[in-house]
């Protein structure tokens, strides 16, 4: 395939939209992980959450709340990861289909376009869906990482390696919920993504309502509010 030769079908506002649509997906997570200490996001107010939860698991005894809790968590995880890989299959095989890539330029443009045009546009979706898959992956294995140190956190808070062992689950924890909300990010983007089908402006729409959507949720949510609540 003669990629350069590929590209020229497409407009500089293609690119400019893909561009656009790539820096917003990066900078609204360095933004949501590295926030302002005089407004944290949602990720980071619970970071904090998730570290107390560990200094109370050590004298909570049986431990079955704490287990169930991670165990739900790793399910959440599987269920994305299950979930993306599906929806890269769906992708692939509507690449593969030249039938079906007609059908959606009929229907969403009077322009008649090639059919590799439409595939690279899907390969956008891939790339996001793909990522999201890793990171939920990823999660998972992390999540069982911490379920594994929970279970060597003495039961004593007297106990020399008590605290250390207790702040060793959190940061796992938390590393964990990290790969997980950019894995969801990657997802809301796959779906802006789509808009591409319908054209370059669509898509940097697509994209800007999915950053704001993004951003409310973790600095001007009511979830975040009651989590701030003292």
């Amino acid at each position: 395939m003669d990629w350069p030769a590929q590209l020229t079908l497409f407009e500089p506002l293609d690119f400019a939209a893909v561009a656009i649509n790539l820096a917003l997906w990066l900078i609204v997570g360095w933004r949501v992980e590295h926030p302002p200490a005089s407004r944290p996001s949602v990720s980071r107010i619970m970071a904090e959450y998730r570290r107390e939860w560990m200094r109370q698991m050590i004298t909570r005894e049986p431990r079955i709340f704490d287990a169930q809790t991670v165990s739900t968590l790793r399910q959440g995880t599987s269920f994305f990861a299950s979930t993306s890989v599906i929806a890269i299959g769906g992708t692939l095989a509507l690449m593969g289909n030249a039938d079906s890539l007609a059908d959606v330029a009929q229907d969403l443009t009077t322009e008649a376009q090639p059919r590799i045009v439409w595939e690279i546009k899907l390969l956008l979706v891939v790339f996001f869906l793909t990522n999201a898959f890793l990171k939920f992956a990823w999660s998972n294995r992390l999540f069982g990482y911490c379920s594994v140190v929970m279970a060597a956190v003495p039961n004593d808070p007297a106990h020399d390696d008590a605290i250390r062992m207790a702040d060793k689950a959190a940061e796992l924890n938390i590393t964990a919920a990290r790969s997980f909300n950019r894995g969801l990010r990657s997802v809301y983007f796959a779906l802006a993504s789509v808009a591409w089908l319908a054209g370059a402006v669509p898509l940097i729409i697509g994209a800007f309502i999915t950053l704001i959507v993004i951003w409310r949720r973790e600095f001007a949510s009511l979830s975040r509010e009651i989590l701030l609540k003292t």
